[in-house]
C-alpha cells in the first residue's frame, strides 16, 4: 500500500505539512506536447519546486533526488487524493512524471524513506486548458480500461464478501485460502483504489499506518492476525468495516472516468509497486503471498498498456515491440514460480531467484515509463 495513484480532480484543503516551495513565476509554456515543464529538487529534508503557479493543462514534473535516500515525489487534490506520482527515486537519479491538471489548489510532496505524509508545498493552477487530444484510439482506450476496472471491481466484491464471511465465521484455513484470491483483484486495479484518500490505507494499510496517527484495519490486520496467532475470534468488526470500505471504493472507482494520461501513469505506479513492496516481502509479511500481489500488478500493468496499444502502435510502434519483449520476459520469469493455481511463498525463493525477479521488472518499467510521453504526443 502506498497512498497513490493516477485520478482526481478535485481542489486540495489545508496544507498540513509545511514543504519548501520556490515560489517562481508560472512555469512557461513548452510545446503541445510537452506541456508545462517543472523541475523539482528532492533532499531528505526539502521538496524545492521551482514554480507556485501553473496554467491549467499537462505538466511534466522533472524530480532530481539528491539525498541520501529513495523518495516519490506526489501532486494531491483535496482529501490527498492523487492526481499523478512517481515512485523509487533512488538517490542522484531523475524521474518525469506527466499529469494533466485542471484549475484548483494542490500540494506537491516528496517523502524521503517513501513513507509518511512527506514535504508538502503548495501548488495552484489557473485557467483552462484542453487535456490529451481525444483521437479515436485515445477514447477507445479509456472506455476499454473502464470496462477492466468494471470487471475486477465486480470480483473483488464478491471476494471480499467470501473472505469477510469466513473471517466472521472463525473458519481459519478458508480465510487463509481467499485472501490471496480477494486481494488479486485489488492489486490488478491498485492505482485506481488508492486514488480516493484514505480509503487506501484503511483497507490496504500496513502496520506502519498507526505511525501516522490511523487506526491499523483492512486485509493487512487481519492477515496479521491469520498468520501469526491463527485467532479471528475477534475481528468481526474489521472485517465488516473491510467490506463497507471494499463497497465504496467500488462504487468510486466505476463511476471515475480515466484519461489516457491516467492509465499511462497507472502502468508504471504497479509496476514501482512491485519494486518497492512485493520483491522485498514487505507487503505479504506475515502470509508471504507477495507472488500472487506481483501477478496482479503485472497483469494490471499489462490490461493498462494493452488498452493504449491502438494508439501507441500509431505514435510509437518501436516501443511496443519492445514492451511486448519485456512483458513476455517477466511473465516467464515469474512462471517459474507457480504452485499448482497460485504461486511459490515468498520465502521459499532464493536471492538469486528474487534477483531475476527484481531484474526483469527494472527491464521492463524502463519501456512503460515511456508510455506517457508517447500519448502526450
Amino acid at each position: 500500500m502506498r497512498t497513490t495513484r493516477f485520478l482526481a480532480l478535485a481542489a486540495v484543503g489545508a496544507l498540513a505539512v509545511t514543504g519548501v516551495t520556490a515560489c517562481g513565476g508560472k512555469a512557461e509554456r513548452q510545446d503541445a506536447g510537452s506541456g508545462h515543464t517543472v523541475k523539482v529538487k528532492a533532499t531528505d529534508s526539502v521538496c524545492e519546486v521551482d514554480v507556485a503557479d501553473l496554467d491549467a493543462g499537462q505538466a511534466t514534473f522533472t524530480v532530481t533526488n539528491s539525498g541520501s535516500k529513495v523518495t516519490e515525489f506526489y501532486v494531491y487534490a483535496a482529501g490527498d487524493r492523487v492526481m499523478g506520482e512517481v515512485e523509487n527515486i533512488a538517490p542522484g537519479l531523475s524521474r518525469e512524471l506527466r499529469v494533466e491538471l485542471p484549475a484548483g489548489t494542490y500540494e506537491t510532496a516528496c517523502k524521503p524513506g517513501m513513507s509518511g505524509r512527506g514535504i508538502r508545498g503548495a501548488l495552484k493552477v489557473s485557467g483552462t486548458a484542453a487535456t490529451v487530444a481525444p483521437d479515436a484510439a485515445l477514447t477507445e482506450a479509456t472506455a476499454s480500461y473502464q470496462r477492466y476496472v468494471t470487471s475486477q471491481t465486480a470480483a473483488l466484491l464478491t471476494k471480499t464478501e467470501e473472505f469477510v464471511t469466513a473471517v466472521k465465521a472463525g473458519d481459519v484455513p478458508k480465510a487463509k485460502a481467499l485472501y490471496p484470491v480477494a486481494r488479486t483483484y485489488w492489486e490488478r486495479i491498485e492505482p485506481v483504489a488508492e486514488s480516493f484518500g484514505d480509503l487506501d490505507p484503511k483497507i490496504d494499510g500496513r502496520e506502519e499506518v498507526i505511525e501516522e496517527g490511523m487506526e491499523f484495519t483492512g486485509f493487512h490486520r487481519i492477515e496479521k492476525d491469520l498468520w501469526t496467532t491463527g485467532d479471528i475470534s475477534k475481528d468481526g468488526p474489521i472485517a465488516d468495516r473491510l467490506l463497507v470500505d471494499v463497497k465504496e471504493i467500488v462504487a468510486r472507482a466505476n463511476a471515475e472516468k480515466l484519461t489516457p494520461l491516467q492509465l499511462a501513469n497507472g502502468a508504471k505506479a504497479l509496476l514501482d509497486e512491485v519494486a518497492s513492496g512485493k520483491i522485498t516481502g514487505e507487503e505479504e509479511r506475515y502470509s508471504h503471498t507477495d507472488l500472487w500481489d506481483f501477478n496482479a500488478n503485472l497483469e494490471g500493468s499489462k490490461a493498462a498498456v494493452a488498452a493504449l496499444r491502438p494508439a501507441l502502435e500509431q505514435r510509437a510502434p518501436e516501443l511496443v515491440a519492445q514492451l511486448d519483449k519485456e512483458f513476455a520476459a517477466v511473465e516467464a520469469a515469474l512462471g517459474k514460480h507457480r504452485a499448482g493455481d497460485g504461486w511459490k511463498l515468498h520465502t521459499q525463493l532464493s536471492k538469486a531467484e528474487l534477483k531475476e525477479l527484481s531484474d526483469s521488472i527494472n527491464a521492463l518499467a524502463e519501456p512503460v515509463s515511456k508510455v506517457a510521453a508517447a500519448v502526450a504526443r
